[in-house]
């Protein structure tokens, strides 16, 4: 074995054996909690044949009392595959008080070539120039004889848990997020980059899930959503219908509400499909990830950076790079079934990542509390919403 430092063979093994019990995870159906729609098999992006997750967790108190919690969650839309086919995509700044990179030639071109990454704020740079020279071990030249490269790299901010100065996340946690990245359960709440990440002053980090729409020439199609959850206040969170966070306003992380304060932090969501769409149409997708969070009471406020990105696995033979391709599409009229399910896969899938988060203690001695379950359940029966689980 390579002299790898402790740091990153602990974040290794910890993703590994994540992703191993995702499907050991609580989830918010476990719970009671209703949802419209019909999910995949996994009730997950993984749901959309194909698409493979890969993620990186880094937990480790150091000597010097700085504590690392943070790491790199990777979405490949074809797989390995995803450095020689792009996929038609597009992406939507709800609140721009964040960042994605690549999203220039994304508009430009209507293509998403190779991977989404999602790390912290701080380690945009990093993940994004490791995601460059894995592109050129692993891919091959395009057709000019360039591994040219434009990589969707995006951030929340984890610094009220982790060390996020302290740029404990380098090219080797990159490499093997991607390298790693498989179908199946996907782990979900503190893992990948959501490992530091807090949502309406609870704990929270990664989540998915999916719909099943069956077109209405009778296809079926699939949507699957992943969330990185860092945003929101407290007071104002709803799960199911349900004004949860005007009850449970112990334990906060931020101690009494700021009457002055906004929907801070951010988010980013992932929307994938096997449907065909063409560019502009995902960047119509791509927006309803938007109703999906207003759902959970976030009003995207100015110090929110919610941003999102949709692509399509369809049209794999229009995506070649040859002089003259053909793609086939929906027709607009016929989109509804596929926006529906994607506010709906949105909004399980943050409350996939809250309730599958856990307490976690960071720097500074900062304490984050997970979401109660048995609060929570409490709640949603309550208000009669609760749907014994099957």
């Amino acid at each position: 074995m390579p002299n790898i430092p402790k740091l990153i063979l602990a974040g290794v093994l910890c993703a590994t054996s994540l992703a191993a019990s995702a499907n050991d995870a609580a989830r918010a159906r476990g719970l009671g909690i209703p949802f419209e729609g019909r999910p995949g098999a996994l009730n997950a992006i993984t749901d959309v044949a194909g698409v493979t997750v890969g993620q990186v967790t880094l937990v480790q108190d150091l000597a010097d009392g700085r504590k690392v919690r943070t790491g790199v969650s990777a979405i490949l839309p074809r797989g390995k595959a995803s450095y020689d086919t792009p996929v038609f995509g597009a992406w939507f700044a709800l609140n721009g008080n964040g960042e994605m990179t690549g999203t220039a030639w994304l508009d430009e071109s209507g293509q998403l070539e190779g991977p989404v990454l999602l790390t912290n704020t701080h380690s945009v740079g990093v993940v994004r120039d490791a995601a460059i020279a894995h592109r050129v071990r692993v891919g091959g030249a395009d057709a000019s004889g360039y591994w040219w490269s434009l990589p969707v790299v995006a951030e929340t901010w984890d610094g009220h848990l982790n060390d996020i100065n302290g740029f404990h996340v380098r090219p080797e946690h990159v490499d093997q997020a991607l390298q790693s990245a498989r179908g199946g359960p996907v782990a979900e709440g503190n893992v990948g980059g959501g490992t530091g990440m807090i949502c309406h002053e609870f704990k929270c980090g990664i989540g998915t899930a999916s719909r099943i729409v069956t077109a209405d020439d009778g296809k079926i199609e699939t949507v699957g959503v992943f969330v990185q959850a860092n945003y929101g206040l407290r007071d104002s969170l709803r799960i199911a219908g349900v004004p949860v966070g005007q009850h449970l306003r112990s334990d906060r992380v931020y101690s009494e509400p700021d009457p002055k304060a906004g929907d801070t932090g951010s988010i980013i969501i992932v929307v994938a499909t096997d449907a065909a769409l063409l560019p502009h149409q995902l960047k119509r997708i791509a927006k309803r990830a938007g109703l999906g969070l207003a759902r959970m009471g976030s009003y995207a406020g100015n110090g929110s950076g919610d941003i999102f990105v949709a692509f399509s696995t369809a049209n794999v033979g229009g995506l070649g790079g040859k002089a003259d391709n053909a793609a086939h599409f929906i027709g607009n009229d016929h989109l509804d079934g596929l926006f529906e399910a994607t506010v709906q896969a949105t909004e399980e899938a943050i409350v996939n990542a809250m309730v599958a988060a856990r307490d976690m203690r960071g720097q500074d001695g900062h304490y984050a509390k997970a979401i109660p379950h048995d609060q929570l359940v409490e709640l949603i029966k309550r208000y009669q919403r609760f749907e014994r689980p099957r």
